[in-house]
This record gives C-alpha cells, sequence and structure tokens, in this order.
C-alpha cells in the first residue's frame, strides 16, 4: 500500500489543476504621444537631490524613515509573510508530540473484582500526519500566498514613490507659496508708501480725493493677499509636517524657489512601464493569486489522501514507560472524495474565475491609468515650461511699463489711474511667475512619478532600518 502511494505521489508531483499563469497580452503605444524633447535617461537614482537643496533631502530621508503610512505597510508585508509561511507549511509533514499520565482508582462496588483497585497509565507518542497534494491544492494555495506576498510589497513601493514625490511637491509649493508672499509684502510696503504720498498730494491740493481712494484700494487689495498666502504656508507645511511622521509645526527652508535646479526629464518606453511601476506589479500578482486560486477551488473536485502515523510509548509504570514491552506504534490513510454537494464546489470555482476576471480587468486598467499619467505629465511639463516664458516675458513688460507710468505721472502727463492699472498687473503678474515656476516642477516630479523606476528601490534603502523590504524565504 506503501508503495503504491508512493508511486502516485510521484506520478502527479508536477500535476496540479487549475490554469497556469501566462501575462495577458495589453496593447501598449510604441511610443508616447506627448513627448519631450529634452528627454533622456537618468543615471542618477535620487533624482530629487538634483534641486540641489539640502534641506528637501533630508526631509525626504526622514519621511522615508518616519512616515507612517510606510510604517503601516512594512508592518503589512510583516503579516502577509505570515500568512505565506502559514499557508506554506501544509506541504510538509506535520510532526508533532503528546504525552499525557494519569492514575484512576476504581472503588470496591464498581470494580469486576470486587475489590478498590488503583490504576496508572503514563504514555509519550511522536505524531506525524502529511496530506499528498496529487492535485495540487496545496501548491497552488501556496503560489496564491506568494503572490499575495509579493503584490505586499510592491504596494509598499507604491507608497513610497508617492511619498517622495508628495514630499518634494508640497515643498515646491511650500517654496512657491514663500515667494508669493514676499511679493505681497513686498507690494504692501510699496502700496503703503504710494497711499501716504497720494495722502500728502491731495492734503497739498495737488490732486484729487479720486488718487487717495484708488492708493487705498490697491493698499487693501495686497493687504487682502498677505494672510491668504500665511494661512496657505501654515496649512502646507502642517501637510509636510504629516507626511515626515511629525505632528504639525514649522518646515525648515532651504534653496529659494528660483534657485532650485531642475533634475532632467526622466526617459523610457511606454512597454518599460509594466516592469518599473510598482502599482502594475502589484496588480499583476494580484492576477497570479487570483488565477492560482482558481486551482485551489477547482482541486475540491478531487480526493484529499492523508497518511497519519504515531509511535510511541503506553506503560503502567513511568519508569518502565520508554522500556521495549512499551512500544506502541500505528500508521494509516485517510481518503475524502466529495460526492455530492449540491454546487458548493461549482460555485467556488465560479466565485474564484470570477475574482481572476476582476483582477485581470484592473491590471489592464492599471496599465492604462499609468499609459496617461505619463501623457499628462509630459504635456503639463512642455505646455508649463512655454506658460512660464510667457509669463516672465510679460512681467518683465509690464515692469518697465509701470516704470514708464510713474514718470509720466510725476511729469503731469497721465492720470494716477494709469499707475495704479501697472502696479496691479505687475503684482498679478509676479504672483503668477512663482505659481508657474511651481507649475513646472510640480510637473517634473509628477513624470518621475509617473514613469517609476529604479529610484524607487534606491529610495527604499533609506528606510530599511524602520521597514525592512522582506522577500520570501527559500524554497518558495
Amino acid at each position: 500500500m506503501r508503495k503504491i502511494l508512493l508511486l502516485a505521489a510521484l506520478t502527479f508531483a508536477g500535476c496540479a489543476v487549475g490554469p497556469d499563469y501566462q501575462r495577458p497580452d495589453v496593447p501598449t503605444p510604441t511610443q508616447w504621444r506627448s513627448v519631450d524633447g529634452e528627454m533622456r535617461a537618468v543615471v542618477s537614482p535620487g533624482w530629487w537631490r538634483q534641486f540641489q537643496d539640502p534641506v528637501l533631502d533630508e526631509l525626504i530621508d526622514i519621511a522615508l524613515r518616519e512616515n507612517k503610512d510606510l510604517k503601516i505597510a512594512g508592518a503589512r508585508i510583516e503579516e502577509y509573510l505570515g500568512r505565506y509561511a502559514f499557508v506554506r507549511a501544509d506541504q510538509f509533514p506535520q510532526l508533532g508530540a503528546d504525552a499525557s499520565g494519569d492514575r484512576t482508582r476504581t472503588p470496591a462496588g464498581s470494580s469486576s473484582t470486587g475489590n478498590t483497585t488503583i490504576r496508572n497509565s503514563f504514555q509519550a507518542a511522536a505524531l506525524l500526519s502529511f496530506e499528498l497534494d496529487l492535485f495540487g491544492r496545496l501548491r497552488r494555495a501556496t503560489e496564491a500566498a506568494q503572490a499575495e506576498l509579493l503584490a505586499t510589497e510592491e504596494a509598499r513601493r507604491t507608497v513610497i514613490l508617492s511619498l517622495v514625490t508628495a514630499v518634494a511637491s508640497n515643498y515646491v509649493q511650500l517654496r512657491s507659496l514663500d515667494r508669493q508672499l514676499e511679493i505681497s509684502r513686498r507690494t504692501l510696503d510699496t502700496r503703503t508708501e504710494s497711499l501716504r504720498i497720494a495722502q500728502l498730494r491731495f492734503k497739498a491740493g495737488l490732486t484729487s480725493e479720486l488718487d487717495v481712494r484708488q492708493a487705498e484700494a490697491e493698499y487693501q487689495s495686497a493687504a487682502v493677499q498677505v494672510p491668504q498666502l500665511e494661512t496657505a504656508i501654515a496649512q502646507r507645511e502642517d501637510a509636510i509636517s504629516l507626511l515626515l511622521g511629525r505632528n504639525p509645526g514649522a518646515i525648515a527652508r532651504g534653496r529659494a524657489l528660483d534657485r532650485l535646479g531642475q533634475p532632467p526629464v526622466p526617459d523610457g518606453l511606454p512597454s518599460e512601464l509594466l516592469e518599473r511601476r510598482p502599482d502594475i506589479r502589484q496588480a499583476e500578482q494580484q492576477l497570479v493569486a487570483a488565477n492560482a486560486n482558481i486551482g485551489v477551488a477547482k482541486a475540491a473536485y478531487f480526493p484529499v489522501i492523508s497518511l497519519t502515523g504515531l509511535f510511541g510509548y503506553v506503560s503502567p509504570q513511568f519508569e518502565d514507560l520508554f522500556e521495549g514491552p512499551s512500544r506502541a506504534w500505528n500508521f494509516g490513510g485517510e481518503l475524502s472524495v466529495p460526492i455530492f454537494t449540491a454546487g458548493k464546489i461549482a460555485g467556488q470555482v465560479q466565485a474564484a474565475e470570477a475574482v481572476q476576471q476582476q483582477s485581470l480587468t484592473n491590471y489592464e486598467k492599471t496599465i492604462q491609468t499609468a499609459f496617461a499619467e505619463v501623457e499628462d505629465s509630459l504635456i503639463a511639463l512642455r505646455k508649463g515650461r512655454e506658460r512660464l516664458r510667457a509669463q516672465q516675458a510679460q512681467t518683465e513688460s509690464l515692469r518697465r511699463y509701470l516704470k514708464l507710468a510713474k514718470l509720466r505721472y510725476d511729469n503731469g502727463y497721465t492720470s494716477y489711474l494709469e499707475v495704479v492699472d501697472a502696479e496691479r498687473n505687475l503684482f498679478n503678474a509676479e504672483l503668477a511667475t512663482a505659481q508657474n515656476q511651481s507649475d513646472v516642477l510640480v510637473a517634473l516630479i509628477n513624470l518621475y512619478k509617473a514613469m517609476g523606476g529604479g529610484w524607487i528601490e534606491q529610495a527604499e534603502q533609506a528606510g530599511t532600518a524602520v521597514n525592512p523590504s522582506i522577500s520570501p524565504p527559500p524554497g518558495s
């Protein structure tokens, strides 16, 4: 009997019910629709360091060590590693031990001899059980658990990708707000002086009250901007603090917005996203797990064969427990075959196949979303740079216009309204320039996020002290 079972195990060792996973064919563009002329391969994995701002570098390093979402993702990997080990263990023999002892007193009235008897019993045994995985149920379950573990690891890398780009984006936007606040305060100081001069000229009878009221209106317009920007700055600092895993507080500053360097534009073909983006790799591992679970469900149609064995000692005297005559053993097998389940197994298979279809559709959608994000980032970067160049040219023209307007007003060739109009337009243009500078850098950051790349693994190493990267154990 044992030889027959061993032969059967060897015969079916490579057989596992259910479909083997094959990566689905997904339509992939041959090139990007919006190709930036400056796209080139990135050599340095720490692209954010090319902003040349040590403060930003430190903030990202802190976030990679202390961010709470990243810690949660690391703990989730530990959870799924435990689940993988739990499921995988079923493929191997399970060995346990059992020991017991008891002392029983039987009253005279209950004894067959009519005498009071006291009986001792001691036993110790080793228990061995093993399920023959003839149809691959356990192997498919292990395959699914391993894929779920790998998907969790990719989910952690997705958190890293989002975290680094979020810190960089928020920092750039914070420096943009700082620049806008600087412009607003400078403009407020200028308009305070303009209002003072307008009041003096009105008192001297050189101008009408209209000039004073116009100066007051422009002063208040700039004054309104200051508290709005101060509020936005505080909120942005709180957002960065949260990313750093800290309570809300002030954030250190480094380089000014217009002094930040620009990392090179990342390069890559659309097909490379399948390997570079962790969210795509995560979706694929979820598809692998769903595919393997079909095999687990289908295996329920087939017999389950388990072998059990016991070897131990039984003795009425503890000192004689391990003597030869006390030895006891048995071995056997168990066969379980489903005959009628009222559609229970069929329902499980149907559910598993439906989950696989959902995972497949999600995988395809994730890829399409990735393509769209890259295209959106490319066009946002290109058009943002065009808009910034035009905005900078407009700002310079308005600066010269204001200078000429003041000169004409001082010489009595025009009304104060022309000066007010020039100041208002320049103020708005300077604020727009600061915002456009931020938009260009954020578009570049979003492009790095959309392209993924090896930099994620490099960034991951910065947080290994807190959230170690975990791979399946040997033999998986």
